[in-house]
């Protein structure tokens, strides 16, 4: 096929060539079979075939094995003759081996050129589900976000959201009125997750310089598409991180590619190994996420292509938009397991000459069931296929080889070093420093004032004479007299005795005398 990339032999005595047409490789695709049956080398024909075409590929290596796309087969290869023997078999005349332009690629920095992203970029319902956080903390954390919009305040790494959090927290009564409730504990809860995540070592993705698209995009000077590998092997240890990672990667495609239509080609070729860690647990609404990225994305270009173990791993919607595909065997042992095998044969468009049940159980290592897309996106009849051997190294390369790629990259000096520019962590601390020294210069101002100023500044204003009881009472004068003389004695023991008992006697007596006389 002119236009198509080599998969393998088909047919009786496997002599029919498959391809894949590159006009519906953007059609997206899957690639399933248990373990051991030949999944990595058949991704890595894939990549191999894209990237000739002069497609961009991005991939994930998660057992290490994809680093020989970066290094040409050998001779010396200990399946060297099988794999000479099978090319003839399969008529692929041009068998030869060849490296392929690769660029490493590494959430952390340690096997690749360091891939980040901001917290902003990353959003809040991608972010609730690397956290897996609640319903309700998940509302905090969309709060949290507009209020980042609404306050100016670029969320670019952890420490942003984190400081960020803190500042809801405290201005919590006021944002219940306007946004819900706010709940300590629930933002409480996010920042256990956030800590657990940076322990993890996942706060090296939130940072920049973010990762430029088109950097992923490239074709080198032959017209080869570059392939970008991902190492994965350290990731898949925190399952949620990788997953999340990927499918923030395919939305910013989806947001940021212009549409294309149906090109000749695609622009980009997306592997998504593991795929089942995408969907364990995932809530309803990043489900619906993914089936509209899936559906919609190949109109920007990109076909998606899955891999996993067994075809029911994936969704129902998304599994039914995945029109080329290559089965390698699945094991049945549980009933569960015949169940699956059954309703992944009755996907295919049956071929008269055997029974598509039975082939999918019976096909062995290096040989699967394959149904590619044919004209107007037809899917052609299924057929038992030997895929084709591999041109570049079969198995992972030396680290030191790797290093050296790593090294001689133009992309090392644009993302080496992480740049932490202003941002809401800073805002936040300026603000709070700001508030503080206005209060702390506030304090020594009234301690600096004299007390008249303080009372003055209180509102206590006064003059003339201080009233401490009401006026309207007269109050009873007493009479006094001068002690010093013997006199002065005399009358106030008599003034004494007046008011005493014997006084009150007497008065009554000259009252009563006086009286009578009348």
């Amino acid at each position: 096929m002119e236009n198509g990339l080599f998969i393998g032999g088909g047919g009786a005595e496997y002599g029919e060539k498959q391809y894949l047409d590159l006009k519906y490789a953007n059609r997206h695709g899957l690639i399933a079979g248990a373990t051991g049956t030949g999944k990595t080398v058949t991704l890595q024909i894939l990549a191999e075939s894209f990237s000739a075409a002069g497609v961009p590929v991005f991939l994930s290596d998660v057992k290490g094995d994809l680093s020989g796309l970066a290094d040409r087969g050998s001779p010396d290869f200990k399946l060297h003759e099988a794999f000479t023997k099978r090319a003839a078999q399969i008529g692929f005349t041009e068998f030869t081996y060849d490296a392929f332009p690769a660029v490493f690629w590494d959430l952390f920095g340690q096997q690749g050129h360091p891939v980040r992203t901001t917290v902003a970029e990353m959003g809040p319902l991608l972010l609730a589900r690397l956290l897996d956080l609640t319903e309700a903390q998940e509302g905090i954390l969309n709060i949290a976000f507009r209020l980042a919009d609404e306050q100016g305040l670029p969320l670019l790494d952890l420490k942003d959201l984190q400081a960020l959090l803190v500042w809801t927290g405290e201005n919590r009564a006021e944002l219940s009125l306007r946004y819900g409730n706010v709940s300590v504990a629930s933002i409480g809860a996010i920042q256990r997750r956030l800590l657990v995540l940076e322990n993890e070592g996942g706060a090296e993705i939130f940072g920049e310089p973010a990762l430029d698209l088109a950097d992923m995009m490239r074709l080198d000077a032959d017209g080869r598409g570059q392939i970008n590998i991902l190492a994965a092997d350290t990731l898949m240890a925190s399952p949620k991180l990788y997953a999340t990672f990927l499918l923030w990667l395919l939305s910013e495609l989806f947001e940021d590619l212009p549409e294309v239509g149906d090109p000749d080609k695609p622009k980009l070729v997306f592997f998504f190994d593991e795929a089942h860690l995408l969907f364990d647990g995932a809530p309803k609404a990043l489900v619906d996420k993914v089936e509209q990225v899936a559906r919609l994305i190949r109109s920007k270009g990109v076909g998606v292509y899955f891999i996993t173990q067994n075809p029911d791993d994936i969704p129902e919607d998304i599994l039914g938009q995945l029109g080329n595909r290559v089965q390698h065997a699945l094991r049945a042992f549980t009933a569960r397991d015949k169940k699956a095998l059954r309703m992944a044969a009755e996907t295919y468009r049956p071929n008269p000459d055997f029974d598509t049940e039975t082939a999918i159980r019976e096909v062995g290592v290096g040989e699967a069931v394959t149904s590619m897309l044919q004209k107007k996106g037809v899917p052609g009849i299924v057929q038992r296929t030997l895929i084709r051997p591999p041109s570049s190294k079969l198995g992972p390369i030396p680290a030191s080889l790797r290093a050296q790629l790593i090294a001689a990259s133009d992309l090392g000096a644009k993302y080496a070093n992480a740049v932490d520019r202003d941002s809401a962590h800073e805002m936040l601390k300026r603000r709070a420093d700001a508030a503080a020294k206005a209060a702390e210069e506030a304090e020594r101002r009234e301690e600096e004032q004299s007390a008249a100023e303080r009372e003055f500044n209180a509102g206590r204003r006064y003059s003339g004479t201080r009233v401490s009881r009401s006026s309207a009472k007269t109050r009873k004068r007493t009479l006094n007299f001068d002690d010093s003389s013997l006199g002065g004695a005399i009358a106030n023991v008599l003034v004494k005795e007046l008011k005493g008992t014997t006084g009150r006697r007497i008065v009554r007596g000259i009252l009563g005398g006086l009286f009578k006389a009348r």
